[in-house]
């Protein structure tokens, strides 16, 4: 899949897509990202374009030509269009043709449902792909798990969805939760903030996000209202003042990554590329494996309040990832902020200053 990461990549930097009308957005993203992912663009009793449906049509129909069956609908608009205003039609003509996989989708925002479930339009959405906000890494696997032709045809991408859409509902219930979650954080006065109203929303709704998502949220918030978010005979709230959340403005001072397209950084005064903060912390932590091997060892040190963030023990870890050339696992389920801080604590351990490392991001 080294040809579809790199595309992913591209398209995070690439600024021209933003002004690709419809036919662009389909020539240059859809059906590059589905030739990746092994569909032959150029058969079209594979790859249908303008697929009908009773007097209207599809953009795109994903087919198993051995069954002649239809298994993905796509439907396509243009970068940047809103998506909502037309998942009706989308999921309409799903239902009629019985198709099991339905994708509404921008080129950089892709939208995907189990049309024959049960429910309305957006609980059959079960997952979002966002080019732009989310690790290359975690867009590569979901596109392989949901939209690859061979999971597709055997029908494990349906699986994959279906196990998704019974055992979390996830962005249903945590959004729902998520302010629950953050006033009871709020009120408790806990230090490890992000980590503890993962947890909470956990107890609360049955279903935890990751760090990422609790990360995205709290930079949205701008005041939370005790008297508005609690409001039963059972609460009671000390004070009826707001608490203010200045987003990117952190508690220390310290600039807030959150959110933030890396340009590059620079370690000890030399530049280095990166597009994610997690590979920031792989390649500081090559770094310090090749001239510090002897006692890299101390990285097994650096823990958080629960876990530790490297281990020789991949359980212990929620998303674990290996340094190359080593034994050792480091985590990679958090918040960009939180992997700063961890970046700036690694290169500590081995004697290196806080200010040799520099982030370079998109104002």
């Amino acid at each position: 899949m080294i040809g579809l990461i790199n595309f992913i990549k591209e398209l995070k930097k690439d600024r021209r897509i933003h002004s690709f009308d419809e036919s662009a957005t389909k020539q240059a993203i859809i059906l590059r990202i589905l030739s990746h992912l092994d569909w032959n663009i150029y058969n079209i009793d594979e790859v249908y374009p303008e697929f009908g449906v009773e007097n209207k049509k599809v953009d795109y129909a994903l087919r198993d030509v051995n069954f002649n069956k239809l298994n993905v609908f796509i439907e396509v608009k243009k970068v940047g269009e809103d998506l909502e205003k037309h998942q009706n039609q989308l999921l309409d003509y799903s239902f009629k043709q019985g198709v099991k996989l339905a994708i509404l989708t921008n080129g950089m925002t892709w939208w995907f449902y189990l049309p024959l479930n049960e429910g309305s339009w957006e609980q059959r959405k079960f997952y979002t792909i966002e080019i732009q906000d989310q690790e290359s890494e975690q867009i590569i696997n979901n596109f392989q798990r949901f939209l690859q032709k061979k999971n597709v045809i055997s029908g494990k991408s349906v699986e994959y969805a279906e196990k998704i859409h019974k055992s979390k509902q996830t962005k249903y219930l945590i959004n729902k939760k998520l302010p629950e979650a953050w006033n009871k954080l709020i009120s408790e006065k806990d230090e490890s903030l992000i980590d503890l109203l993962a947890e909470t929303t956990e107890k609360i709704c049955g279903y935890k996000p990751d760090h990422m998502t609790v990360d995205k949220y709290l930079s949205s918030l701008k005041t939370i209202p005790y008297d508005e978010i609690h409001k039963s005979k059972n609460y009671k709230s000390k004070t009826k003042t707001k608490t203010k959340i200045t987003p990117n403005k952190p508690n220390n001072g310290k600039k807030n990554f959150s959110g933030k397209n890396i340009v590059y950084y620079t370690f000890n005064g030399q530049k280095y590329d990166a597009n994610t903060y997690i590979s920031i912390l792989n390649q500081l932590s090559e770094h310090m494996l090749k001239f510090h091997e002897r006692n890299f060892n101390q990285v097994l040190s650096l823990k958080g309040t629960k876990r530790p963030y490297f281990t020789k023990n991949k359980n212990e870890l929620r998303i674990p990832k290996r340094i190359d050339n080593s034994d050792i696992f480091m985590e990679t389920n958090l918040s960009a902020n939180h992997i700063v801080k961890i970046c700036r604590d690694l290169i500590s351990v081995f004697g290196y200053s806080e200010e040799s490392l520099e982030i370079k991001t998109e104002d």
